[in-house]
C-alpha cells in the first residue's frame, strides 16, 4: 500500500473505531474529530523574501518554499508610481517557471519605512495634490495585478516605521531584536509628519481605504494592511505619532472600514503579540476575531517574548505563544494563505539570513505536516484556498 493511502486510510480507521467503541468517549468529541478530519488543512508556507529573481527562486524551492510575495525592483521615482503589466507578468512567469506561485506582490511604495527617510509618503502624510497622484498609482497597480493575474498586494499605513530599541543576545550567540519602552528615546522628538493624533491619522487611512478598496474589490485583487509595529502608548504616541493601527481595537475599526472580502490584513502575528500582554491566550482571540470575518489573506508566522512595550523577537520554537496551537487556531478559522517566517534572529555568520529562514521555513513546514498527519491528510498536497473569493 501506497504510504499516502496507508495514512489515509490509517486515519479512517481511527476514526471509525472511535465512533463504535467505548460508551466512555463524550458525545462532544466524536463529531469534532469527524469534523476536522472532514475539513483540509488550506494553509502553506510562503516567504515575502527578495528579490524575485532566479537565484533566491532557486533557494526558496530548496527548502521546500513554493508560494511567495513577490519583491520586484521599485517604480522609477518620481516618473511613475505603479508596476505595469509587462513587468508583473514577467515576475510572475519567472516565478512559475521555477514552480514557485505569486500569491502577492509588495505595492510598489508604501513599505514598513520611516517618514524621514522615505521619498514617497504622500499618503501616510495626507499631502494633497500629490496623495491623490499616488492613490491612483496604487489602484493602477492593482488593476494590472488582476491583469497579470497576481491576486493580492500588501502594504504599511506606517508613519514611524519598525521602532526597536538595542538588539539583546540570543541563543547559540545570536541576536534579538529587541524593544524596551522605558529604555527607548524619541530622537529626534518629532518626524515631519508633525503632530499626529488618532483623528488624522484615522482620517488619512480611512481616505485611502475609501479610494483603494473598492478598486481592489471591483478587480478581485486582495489588499492586505501590515499593523503598526510596535504599538505604542496612547493617546500621546511616539514622535508625536498617535499609532492607531497598533492595538486589537484599532485593527478591528480597520477591518471595519469598507465591507468586502478583498479588504483585510498582513497579519504579523509578532506584530499582533507586541500589542497584547498576555500573548500566548490573548492572540486566539485576535486570530478568530479577524479570521472569522475571512479578512486575514497573509500570516508572518513569528514569535515573541514578553509583552507590549517589552519584547525580544526570538525564534519561532522559543517564545511565548505555543506555536502549534496557534497553528490549529488558523486551522480552526480556515485561513488558506501563507504563513512566512519574518524578523528572524541574527548571526555573523549568516549575514544575509539564509540560514535564519532557512529553519524558519522547514519550522512552519513541519508543523503544518504534522497537523495533516494527525488528521490523515496528504502531507505534500497544497490548499485549495477554501475561501478565496470568487
Amino acid at each position: 500500500m501506497q504510504r499516502r493511502k496507508f495514512l489515509t486510510a490509517t486515519a479512517a480507521t481511527a476514526a471509525l473505531a472511535a465512533c463504535s467503541s467505548s460508551e466512555t468517549t463524550t458525545e462532544a468529541a466524536a463529531p469534532a474529530k469527524a469534523s476536522a478530519v472532514e475539513k483540509p488543512v488550506s494553509l502553506y508556507v510562503g516567504t515575502q523574501r527578495g528579490p524575485t529573481n532566479q537565484h533566491m527562486l532557486e533557494y526558496f524551492k530548496r527548502h521546500g518554499v513554493n508560494h511567495i510575495c513577490g519583491q520586484l525592483p521599485r517604480p522609477p521615482y518620481p516618473e511613475r508610481g505603479f508596476y505595469s503589466v509587462d513587468e508583473l507578468s514577467a515576475a510572475r512567469e519567472l516565478s512559475e517557471k521555477n514552480g514557485v506561485t505569486m500569491d502577492m506582490i509588495a505595492a510598489p511604495f508604501l513599505p514598513s519605512s520611516h517618514v524621514d527617510r522615505e521619498k514617497r509618503a504622500n499618503i501616510v502624510l495626507g499631502k494633497e495634490p500629490e496623495r491623490q497622484r499616488d492613490i491612483d498609482d496604487i489602484n493602477k497597480t492593482i488593476e494590472n495585478c488582476a491583469a497579470a493575474g497576481i491576486p493580492a498586494i500588501k502594504y504599511n499605513m506606517s508613519l514611524l516605521g519598525v521602532v526597536r530599541t538595542e538588539r539583546t543576545p540570543g541563543r547559540g550567540g545570536s541576536s534579538y531584536s529587541t524593544w524596551k519602552l522605558s529604555e527607548a528615546k524619541a530622537d529626534p522628538p518629532m518626524t515631519r509628519a508633525g503632530k499626529v493624533d488618532a483623528d488624522t491619522a484615522w482620517e488619512r487611512i480611512e481616505h485611502f481605504v475609501s479610494n483603494v478598496a473598492p478598486v481592489a474589490h471591483e478587480n478581485k485583487v486582495r489588499i492586505a494592511c501590515h499593523p503598526h509595529d510596535p504599538g505604542m502608548p496612547q493617546p500621546e504616541g511616539w514622535q508625536g505619532v498617535d499609532r492607531v493601527l497598533g492595538t486589537p481595537e484599532g485593527l478591528y475599526k480597520m477591518a471595519s472600514l469598507h465591507d468586502s472580502p478583498y479588504h483585510g490584513f498582513n497579519l504579523c502575528l509578532g506584530t499582533t503579540a507586541e500589542m497584547l500582554q498576555n500573548p500566548k491566550e490573548e492572540i486566539h482571540d485576535v486570530i478568530r476575531e479577524l479570521g472569522g470575518q475571512k479578512r486575514i489573506f497573509n500570516i508572518h508566522f513569528r514569535n515573541i517574548v514578553g509583552k507590549r512595550d517589552d519584547f525580544q523577537e526570538v525564534y519561532p520554537d522559543e517564545g511565548d505563544m505555543l506555536m502549534p496551537q496557534v497553528l490549529r487556531t488558523l486551522y480552526e478559522v480556515d485561513y488558506p494563505f501563507m504563513l512566512m517566517p519574518d524578523h528572524m534572529p541574527r548571526h555573523e555568520d549568516d549575514p544575509n539570513g539564509r540560514m535564519a529562514f532557512a529553519y524558519g521555513f522547514g519550522y512552519i513546514k513541519g508543523l503544518i505536516q504534522s497537523l495533516k498527519y494527525e488528521l490523515g491528510q496528504d502531507l505534500e498536497e497544497e490548499g485549495p484556498n477554501s475561501w478565496f473569493p470568487a
